[in-house]
């Protein structure tokens, strides 16, 4: 995997609260044709009511909120482009209530740290029902360290994911429990967000099982496909065969010229 993945992979990078629909205002504003520079404009003006100062000549969170909104949908990193451009089409012409699946493919591509944090929620409420930001922030520091920025990150994300409607809080401070459940059936979704998980893992493949029913995509529920039908719907990945039963699919290798 390139340095550049790397990079990617083992930085934070996303330690600001997200709200959904800021995702969802940032992909329309690309999609009605403006200018990144356009964009930017819009979502200053939009969302400074939001925070406590709306001073851009310091980066405070306004700044650091846009920069990541504009990560994602706007300027994603080089190898990302094909997968953005599927995803603009995807929320295009898909229902409203299946846009937050390709917010939470395109997230979890650009900022794997979002994945990793939503694998170990997914886990412990598969094991126990409850999750608790200190079981979650325990096993993040294991592979990212005591960083200052990691406790921090891990509630922004967190925090996140109840604005999405995905973790409800509950009567206990820092506990949360499973919020909606989404229902995956389109093949063209289910493919794509296939690759957008392959995108968030070092090795960039993985087993079609494990794929279909990570604990990285816990709020939703995908139908299955086969490893081979998968990789006829995206000329981007192919199908690295073990056995009868144990296909990897992986992410294609980028052509060199």
């Amino acid at each position: 995997m390139n340095s550049r993945f790397n990079r990617r992979y083992n930085q934070i990078g996303i330690d600001r609260f997200v709200r959904l629909k800021w995702l969802e205002q940032t992909a329309y504003l690309f999609l009605a044709g403006n200018e990144a520079s356009a964009v930017k404009t819009a979502l200053q003006e939009s969302l400074q009511g939001a925070f406590r100062s709306s001073n851009m000549n310091v980066r405070g969170s306004l700044d650091k909120t846009i920069t990541i909104l504009m990560k994602i949908w706007v300027r994603p990193p080089r190898e990302l482009h094909p997968l953005q451009q599927e995803g603009l089409k995807l929320l295009s012409h898909l229902k409203r209530e299946a846009h937050i699946a390709v917010h939470w493919g395109m997230i979890t591509a650009v900022y794997p740290f979002w994945g990793t944090v939503a694998a170990h929620v997914g886990r412990l409420i598969r094991l126990q029902g409850s999750v608790k930001h200190a079981e979650v922030y325990r096993r993040i520091i294991e592979q990212y360290g005591q960083r200052p920025t990691v406790k921090y990150a891990v509630s922004r994300v967190l925090r996140s994911m109840v604005d999405w409607g995905v973790l409800n809080d509950t009567q206990s401070k820092g506990v949360y429990v499973q919020g909606n459940h989404y229902s995956i059936k389109s093949p063209e979704l289910i493919t794509w967000l296939v690759e957008a998980s392959l995108h968030a893992r070092r090795n960039g493949s993985a087993a079609i099982n494990d794929l279909l029913d990570n604990p990285s995509i816990f709020p939703f529920r995908m139908a299955y496909v086969s490893a081979d039908y998968v990789a006829s719907l995206s000329p981007r990945l192919t199908i690295l065969r073990h056995g009868l039963d144990d296909n990897l699919v992986m992410l294609r290798e980028e052509k060199k010229y």
